[in-house]
């Protein structure tokens, strides 16, 4: 599993955790009853404490996108796919207020904005 943290980021090293692995969840690269590295393992392999790791493991447990269980480690929760698109969802409101806060300050259409919207949406990597 591939975790990159970076000391210059704004957020703190649990919460870069803990939103990598979400994200690799949603987007299925994890899949569900998948394990994910004990907290030992991934702490050296990123090279942070094991406290560390544990904070963001018991948020992803709070969440519902892992489930721990002592003896045999930590997996990807089988929880539906309707809890983390709804997740997903969140996220992109999130984005989009922030956009219609722009767009209201400096004037952009609603039009102007759902042109983009829709140019970014149609758009391919």
């Amino acid at each position: 599993m591939d975790i990159i943290i970076s000391n210059s980021a704004g957020k703190p090293i649990y919460e870069q955790i803990t939103s990598q692995i979400k994200a690799m969840i949603m987007s299925g690269e994890l899949q569900a009853g998948e394990a994910i590295p004990s907290m030992r393992a991934l702490a050296k392999s990123i090279h942070v404490s094991v406290i560390t790791v544990q904070k963001a493991y018991e948020d992803l447990q709070r969440d519902g996108f892992i489930e721990t269980t002592v003896g045999r480690g930590s997996f990807v929760s089988a929880q539906n796919r309707e809890f983390y698109q709804e997740e997903q969802q969140r996220i992109a409101e999130e984005h989009l207020q922030a956009a219609a806060e722009i767009g209201r300050t400096f004037h952009i259409s609603l039009e102007k904005l759902t042109e983009l919207l829709a140019l970014f949406y149609q758009e391919e990597d």
